[in-house]
């Protein structure tokens, strides 16, 4: 198959992964992490919390190496910044955690997401979406969905699994599908 064949089945297929609604609208938490706008399905969403004391995990993949008590749970706190090359960040009193449930590798998981700072919910247009381009973004590519042009912003759809199984199948105690 040409490269440009490649490249828009991969658009497409990233496309098809997204909840759109039939009118083209995808409701979102927006959120900040390290000066960049990222969001997600609202509908993933199960609650925002202040920062909880985390527990950190030895032996744990880097990007989920603490977890939290989140009413009687253990629930791994993830650190997305790492996912995307940015540098570790001090918590704020501006920073929470978002706590989603994620269908990952056949089972639905309840992970923390850490966040510099969240936004608000919104509602995005599929005309304002774009693929992702091949150069020049410096993030990996397989870990972004969807830009989205909101306001005058550029809006970052994270590929949550594909983040947490790569993270999860580069780990040597991790089992490989």
């Amino acid at each position: 198959m040409p490269q440009d064949d490649v490249l828009a089945a991969s658009a497409a297929a990233a496309d098809d992964r997204i909840a759109w609604s039939p009118h083209g609208e995808l409701e979102v938490l927006i959120f900040e992490l390290g000066g960049e706008t990222f969001a997600l399905e609202a509908i993933m969403v199960q609650e925002i919390l202040d920062l909880l004391p985390e527990t950190f995990i030895p032996g744990a993949p880097e990007l989920v190496a603490h977890v939290v008590n989140f009413r009687g749970k253990i629930v791994p706190v993830a650190d997305l910044r790492l996912a995307f090359g940015m540098e570790r960040a001090e918590a704020t009193k501006d920073s929470r955690i978002v706590v989603i449930e994620l269908p990952l590798d056949g089972e639905t998981m309840l992970i923390g997401l850490r966040t510099d700072r969240v936004h608000e919910v919104a509602t995005f247009q599929q005309a304002r979406a774009d693929e992702v381009p091949a150069v020049g973004i410096r993030w990996k590519r397989q870990h972004v969905r969807s830009l989205i042009r909101w306001h005058e912003d550029l809006v970052v759809l994270p590929d949550l699994g594909a983040i947490f199984l790569s993270a999860m199948r580069g780990h040597p105690s991790a089992p490989v599908h």
